[in-house]
């Protein structure tokens, strides 16, 4: 199962003189990792690459940011990858200290400096959520509501207008189970409208 983590973790290695400051952080969008490393150049005048890797579905990213390509980002990349996670944030400030460390040694202190920073790390399991919509008479309206409760989902919108809509989202595996129920107890009178899959983070 796919997770996050819960809070940023910053870690410190010293390779040759050089420092590897790196942190790991949950970050939903490209637009947001963006922003980080801006702040991180901005507070890093400085050092000599600020290098950076995003897994987040179709906004994941991997940059060298200077260092030779395919050194720095992918390997960091590779880290959060091999450790099924979703959602984050890599980050490697680096600092020269004056010795080369070759490409075997960069790709070597780029996934060291994420992988040291994950084991701080609190790690949350991402339960994908089932968005869901219907439409009912009123005397249906706290039949649905228990229903609801007993099968832990989240109660997003309530309107009363010709008939009682409700918008509600629970873990995707328990979403089938309670159509099928609902369903029935409506005896053909609850409408299902379209509904989306939207995933998120869970600890349990």
């Amino acid at each position: 199962m796919p997770q996050t983590i819960l809070t940023p973790v910053h870690h410190e290695l010293i390779i040759k003189k050089s420092r590897f400051i790196s942190c790991v952080q949950p970050m939903p969008d490209r637009a947001g990792a963006q922003k980080i490393v801006a702040g991180l150049k901005a507070a890093h005048p400085g050092a000599a690459h600020v290098c950076w890797a995003l897994l987040a579905g179709g906004q994941s990213a991997a940059v060298d940011d200077g260092e030779p390509s395919g050194t720095a980002g992918r390997p960091m990349l590779d880290v959060l990858r091999h450790q099924d996670l979703e959602g984050v944030l890599a980050t490697v400030v680096r600092y020269f200290g004056g010795v080369k460390l070759g490409a075997g040694g960069l790709v070597r202190a780029y996934t060291d400096s994420v992988a040291q920073a994950l084991l701080g790390a609190q790690k949350i399991a991402i339960i994908r959520q089932r968005h869901l919509r219907c439409d009912a008479p009123y005397p249906l309206e706290g039949l649905i509501r228990r229903e609801l409760d007993t099968a832990g989902a989240t109660l997003d919108a309530v309107q009363h207008a010709d008939a009682v809509s409700f918008a509600f989202h629970l873990p995707d595996d328990k979403a089938a189970a309670l159509i099928a129920r609902l369903s029935e107890a409506g005896n053909g009178r609850i409408h299902w409208r379209a509904e989306n899959d939207d995933p998120q983070a869970d600890s349990a």
